[in-house]
């Protein structure tokens, strides 16, 4: 018979090598442990399926970002190049379980264009200034801190910071010389009708939109009063150990004057050119912080209640969060039941995946978008019960 002390040593023991396994990996800086798919619990012939259909189904548009991102919006007005862009390479990607890197393909180092997976970055730096409480609420209205104007009238002074976030504020304006109407405009009508539109009350309809997502870029700039890439870089980036090779860019004119000085309002998404260039390992720790409910190691670098409000579903659209999308409402992948996982996306297959029951996140690169469905059926197959 065990004596009580022995009993509850064992027991504390017991807990406290439960405590230790249950720990998570995190890379540390310039580095990242694989383990065989065996080992965490996948089929390595189906993960190997996997892979193989996202080198088969390379993205279509040109290698040259600038060619496809002119191919790609040439039906809206006035559209030009205003930011910087850059050739990409081949796919690439990662599936990452329980922290370890289970599959990789491409060049993982390369910095590439990452453009709508940026909205996801803006949203976080937002989340970030709710934390910190240099925004009280979501639900303040944007022109109590951005009193230049940009929120003056009827309708634009109606709009909260969640409405930018769900992209359903129907900002109606001009910013850096854009105007709101002319980004991605309806297929049917014309400029005249585009332009004396009947505006949507904030909260109501959602609506893609960069201009808009740019105007939530300017009015964090507002509120942070410094650079949005440094307030990343310090608040986001360097707590997870990312490299220094990303780089957050603006429109080549986008300046705007900030205290006496002057700051790059940058961009949340690249069909103009800029947004995030980012390499793939960088935007996996990103999608490794998420994964973890904000916690990098011992430290929470944005909060769980962020994190839930990020990936609630909008009234507008019960397939959008802030600038999350989720497995859910009329985006829903037809190949994937659970309803939980969420992710970022962007323009040519740029993808970051966050599935929080398997402790599973993929992240692609210029795979065809409309091919993202059947890739994660077959990581997801991979999962052995």
């Amino acid at each position: 018979m065990f004596k009580p002390k022995l009993v509850t040593s064992l027991l504390l023991f017991g807990f406290i090598n439960y405590a230790a396994n249950a720990q998570e990996y995190f890379p540390e800086r310039g580095e990242w442990q694989s383990k065989p798919p065996q080992d965490l619990g996948l089929d390595q012939r189906k993960l190997d399926k996997a892979v193989k259909f996202a080198q088969d189904n390379e993205y279509s548009g040109s290698r040259d970002l600038r060619l496809a991102i002119i191919e790609g919006f040439a039906r809206e007005p006035y559209h030009q190049i205003l930011g910087p862009t850059k050739k990409r390479k081949g796919p690439a990607g990662m599936v990452v379980k329980n922290g370890y890197i289970a599959a990789q393909w491409g060049d993982l180092d390369n910095v590439e264009m990452t453009f709508s997976v940026t909205k996801s970055y803006l949203s976080t730096v937002a989340g970030v200034a709710i934390d910190k409480g240099l925004i009280s609420s979501a639900d303040d209205k944007v022109g109590q801190y951005v009193w230049d104007g940009t929120f003056e009238g009827a309708h634009n002074s109606q709009i909260t910071w969640r409405h930018l976030l769900n992209q359903s504020s129907d900002w109606s304006g001009e910013l850096f010389g854009i105007k709101d109407w002319a980004d991605r405009p309806p297929r049917e009508g014309g400029i005249d009708e585009w332009k004396y539109r009947t505006l949507n009350k904030p909260g109501t309809v959602m609506e893609y939109n960069d201009v808009r997502v740019n105007v939530l870029a300017y009015s964090l700039l507002q509120v942070w009063r410094r650079p949005l890439p440094e307030v990343l870089k310090h608040k986001i980036m360097d707590p997870i150990d990312a490299s220094t090779t990303w780089r957050w860019f603006g429109y080549d004119h986008a300046w705007t004057t900030i205290d006496g000085q002057q700051m790059k309002s940058v961009t949340g998404g690249g069909h103009s050119g800029a947004g995030v260039f980012v390499s793939t390992y960088d935007q996996a720790r990103f999608g490794l912080l998420f994964l973890n409910d904000g916690k990098w190691k011992d430290k929470q670098v944005i909060s769980k209640d962020w994190i839930q409000q990020a990936i609630t579903p909008s009234k507008p659209n019960q397939s959008y969060g802030y600038m999350w999308w989720l497995n859910q409402g009329p985006r829903k992948w037809q190949e994937v039941d659970d309803e939980s996982i969420y992710y970022a996306a962007g323009f040519g297959g740029n993808f970051v995946v966050i599935d929080r029951k398997n402790d599973l996140m993929v992240v692609t690169r210029w795979l065809e978008p409309n091919k993202m469905g059947q890739m994660m059926k077959l990581v997801l197959d991979s999962v052995e019960n």
